[in-house]
């Protein structure tokens, strides 16, 4: 049987969000959610929590991971890396418990959503591929890096491509033909523990990817914020719970138009799919629209017919949002986040 540990390190310190991996989101502390993850894998025989803080240690023991030692400051730092976690870990489980893991889990506290199953998928995938060192959670990249430029040269104004693939001056092509790239997302590692300590890297040289759509890694309060509005909305739907779904027209379910002439708008198929399946799922679905707070003209004709043609599901059509140029609201989702967790 292979021995498979989970490492969730968790250090004190944190500049972007203070003490943000024992943060209390939607109840409880961040960390809970990685050592829940762990222990709800079915391949995982060990969940061990690193870090130098008394206090993230009884967090740690109170969830049912194991914490048998304080790392030291020196790889407790802002500029520490992940190697010299794990190796310590593995050194220390060698020496004080005779334990040699076979396969290491890396469970990030900052990702505090994420299925077990992947979990459970990516181990398998490392075992069944022995040529493999490593397996690496990524999701799909939001900007294209064939579009990114470096200056090669300092004082040069010169520029040369980041990224390069089969179609001529890719950086001229439009977005649809170049290759989808994926970004790393830092929510489920896999790699074998030979990789750590004999290869000294946390990856090796041969990595798989495992494709994700999802990609909750916080470091601002603005993460934060959108992760743990994610929970309620999965809690909601897994109680059967009605929450309350207010949601823009122009720019969600209407595409916007020049000079705000809306009756010339068009449908935005896709996210009038995921509204109607939020409306399906028992979620009250409110409409609420700026059109006509400006000039006063009465578009609600025009909308509620709209609505219907394009068969839009919801439950109130409101008029009278304040018209501005840039909202800021606390609750705020995009259609794609939402389209998640359908």
């Amino acid at each position: 049987m292979s021995q498979i540990i989970a490492i969730i390190p968790a250090r004190s310190g944190s500049k972007s969000v203070k003490d943000k991996n024992i943060r209390i989101m939607n109840g409880k502390p961040m960390l809970a959610y990685s050592i829940e993850h762990a222990l709800q894998s079915k391949l995982i025989n060990r969940v061990i929590v690193s870090t130098d803080s008394p206090l993230y240690q009884k967090i740690a023991l109170q969830f049912g991971a194991e914490v048998p030692f304080l790392r030291s400051a020196e790889i407790s730092r802002d500029a520490s890396l992940d190697i010299e976690v794990f190796d310590h870990a593995l050194r220390w489980l060698s020496e004080n418990e005779n334990y040699h893991a076979d396969l290491c889990v890396h469970l990030r506290p900052t990702h505090p959503i994420r299925d077990p199953k992947d979990i459970d998928n990516m181990i398998t995938q490392l075992l069944a591929d022995p040529s493999l060192d490593a397996v690496r959670s990524v999701s799909p990249a939001k900007q294209t890096p064939y579009k990114m430029w470096l200056f090669p040269e300092q004082d040069s104004c010169l520029m040369a491509p980041l990224a390069a693939c089969d179609l001529p001056e890719a950086y001229n092509a439009p977005r649809q033909k170049l290759p989808q790239a994926y970004m790393q997302n830092a929510c489920i590692d896999v790699m074998r523990a030979s990789t750590i300590l004999e290869k000294h890297s946390m990856t090796g040289d041969r990595i798989a990817g495992y494709k994700m759509q999802y990609n909750f890694d916080i470091d601002t309060e603005e993460d934060f914020i959108r992760a743990e509005r994610f929970m309620l909305l999965q809690q909601a739907i897994h109680e059967g719970k009605r929450l309350k779904i207010c949601c823009d027209i122009d720019g969600v379910i209407a595409a916007k138009t020049p000079k705000n002439d809306y009756s010339k708008a068009s449908p935005m198929e896709n996210n009038i799919r995921i509204i109607n399946a939020l409306y399906n799922q028992g979620f009250h679905i409110v409409l609420f629209t700026a059109r006509g707070y400006k000039t006063g003209i009465d578009w609600k004709d025009v909308t509620a017919r709209q609505m219907e043609e394009w068969h839009v599901h919801y439950h109130e059509l409101l008029f009278g949002k304040p018209d501005a140029d840039i909202y800021i609201d606390d609750k705020f989702f995009g259609v794609s986040e939402l389209s998640a967790i359908l």
